[in-house]
Parts: C-alpha cells; sequence; structure tokens
C-alpha cells in the first residue's frame, strides 16, 4: 500500500473527510477539512479509495482531544475529534446538501441545529456483541469486535448493566441490548434530553385548537399525548403492539390507538377520507399529521396515503 499527502475538502456523511489523489476521491477516517494528511491507502476502488490517516501535517483549529479511548479503532463514534460546535456545523451541511442534491430542493430555509444539552453520557441504551469471550462493538469497517470496558457516550446505569454483563462467568455469542430503564420494551428515542427538546418544539409549533391530529409510527404516545390540549382528537398508529398497549394506559376519551401496519392503516384512512367526510374536516379545522418512521423512511404506500390525505400541517421527523 502507498501513502498518500491529502488536503481535506470536506467531510462526508458518515464522518470520513474527503480528499483527492490525482482527481480520484480518498476517503480518510478523524480528519477535518482544511487539514492537510498523510493517509495510507488500504482499499483502492475504480471510483475511490480508502485511506487510514497515519499523520495530521496541518491541523485544524476544530482539532480537539476525543473522550473515548476506544475512539478511531470503535465504529460506534466518527466525530469526536471535532469540537462539537463545528460537529454542528458539519451536519447542518449534510442536511443541506442531502436535501439539494438528492431532493433536488433550492434555497432550503434550515434553522440553526439545536444542540444537544449533552455530548456525553447520554444514550439511554447500547447494544453490545459478544464473541469468544469478547464484549464490545464492531471495529470501524470491520466485524470484528473491539473490547469495551466502559461507552462514554452511554448513560452509567448503561454503563452499570455493561459491567454486569462482562462480570458473568460465561457470556453466550450474541447481540445484548443494555438500557437504562426497564420495563417494557418500548422504542424510545436514544438522547431523552434532545427527545425532549424535539417534542416540545412540535409542540410550540402546532396552534391551539385544532381538529383531529394522526400521529404515524406514534410508539406509546410520545407526541401525541404531549399534543393532546390542543387537538379535539387523536389518533395514534404504530405497528408495536407493546407501545400501542403503552399508550393505551390512562388513555382518555378522545385519544385513539390503533396495533397496525402503518402504511396500510395510513392508506385505510386516506380511502375513508371520501369528499363528503374531506369537506366536513375541511370546514370545521384542519388535520395535522406527524410522522416518525424507521431509518428506512416513509415507502410508497405511505407517500401516496399522506397525498390523499392532504394535511394542512406535516410533521415529519427523522431519527
Amino acid at each position: 500500500m502507498r501513502i498518500v499527502d491529502l488536503r481535506i475538502e470536506e467531510i462526508s456523511f458518515g464522518g470520513k473527510g474527503v480528499g483527492r489523489d490525482q482527481g480520484k476521491v480518498v476517503f480518510v477516517p478523524c480528519t477535518i477539512e482544511g487539514e492537510l494528511v498523510s493517509a495510507e491507502i488500504v482499499r483502492e476502488k475504480k471510483q475511490f479509495a480508502e485511506a487510514e490517516l497515519v499523520e495530521v501535517k496541518e491541523s485544524s483549529p476544530d482539532r480537539v482531544a476525543p473522550h473515548c479511548p476506544y475512539f478511531g479503532r470503535c465504529g460506534g463514534c466518527a466525530y469526536q475529534h471535532i469540537s462539537y460546535e463545528h460537529q454542528l456545523a458539519i451536519k447542518w451541511r449534510q442536511v443541506r446538501d442531502a436535501l439539494q442534491r438528492i431532493g433536488s430542493f433550492k434555497d432550503v430555509p434550515l434553522r440553526p441545529i439545536v444542540p444537544s444539552p449533552k455530548q456525553y453520557a447520554y444514550r439511554n441504551r447500547i447494544t453490545v456483541h459478544a464473541q469468544d469471550g469478547v464484549i464490545g462493538f464492531f471495529r470501524r469497517d470491520s466485524h470484528r469486535l473491539i473490547d469495551v470496558e466502559h461507552c462514554p457516550i452511554a448513560r452509567e446505569e448503561v454503563n452499570r448493566a455493561l459491567a454486569q454483563l462482562r462480570a458473568q462467568p460465561q457470556v453466550r455469542n450474541g447481540h445484548y441490548t443494555l438500557r437504562a430503564q426497564s420495563g417494557a420494551r418500548v422504542f424510545t428515542q436514544t438522547n431523552d434530553e434532545a427527545a425532549e427538546m424535539l417534542r416540545q418544539l412540535i409542540v410550540d409549533l402546532v396552534p391551539p385548537q385544532q381538529n383531529l391530529l394522526i400521529d404515524a409510527y406514534c410508539g406509546a404516545g410520545f407526541f401525541a399525548k404531549a399534543l393532546l390540549h390542543k387537538f379535539e382528537r387523536v389518533i395514534g398508529i404504530d405497528w408495536d403492539r407493546f407501545a400501542i398497549a403503552a399508550a393505551k394506559q390512562n388513555a382518555t376519551e378522545k385519544e385513539t390507538y390503533i396495533a397496525a401496519d402503518v402504511e396500510e392503516e395510513l392508506a385505510r384512512k386516506a380511502k375513508a377520507a371520501c369528499p363528503g367526510t374531506r369537506q366536513r374536516l375541511e370546514s370545521r379545522r384542519s388535520l395535522t399529521l406527524i410522522v416518525d418512521p424507521p431509518p428506512g423512511g416513509l415507502g410508497a404506500n405511505a407517500r401516496r396515503a399522506i397525498l390523499d390525505l392532504a394535511p394542512e400541517t406535516f410533521f415529519y421527523v427523522s431519527c
């Protein structure tokens, strides 16, 4: 393998720096745009190459010392060598570029990113893997494990659970999800403080005295229950029957929670919105729709159903 000097031009989605060697794109982890680095080419493809950082010859003022002793080897984090303020700037640009390049949007009115109150000790769950006595996370760009005793971005309760797992005389090979809270296994966002800020933002954006809210992928009613005071009726839909059961606990008369395939249920709601029904909705007050789909996003059927429902207010939450 050969070593090349590169000027890092930008940070790609996923956190690797982008440089060019004789016109070919080279991805280098643990770098920052503007830096001059030496990197060893480890994988060469027709259109691009992958490299490992050898030396930072000209360092960015945004470079900081990572808090985690596993950073650079562990595949869990990609930005710990960058100041948090600059991390947010990079991610803001990535969102803008995705909307412009992939979505073909122009002049996207993006708000500034709201920072997390905590940069470390915030994750309320992690999934570790066990293989032949090694317990930890996958190495970066690898299926091999790195042994991890403590994860700095996880809450202390999670790290205690990790210590208890590691203390067992024998741990079977497999995957182990460690949570800060016991109880029902209902999906929640991993950053409790940031999730609460997101929920409050949506609450603040919805005007009072609204008619109907449909909360798709509602989980245990994270958004729906916070918005009850603004709607005459709330419908929550989720495929997870345990989450729906949790949402139904202490539900009021104006709450309806449905355990079903979300795309199919949205399609049924759209079909039921015949012209007469839609006219009645329009003659009263607006339909508000919130979707918080899995990382894969909305399927074609869900997108068609949303167009048919034609909500006046639409929130797309992307975790």
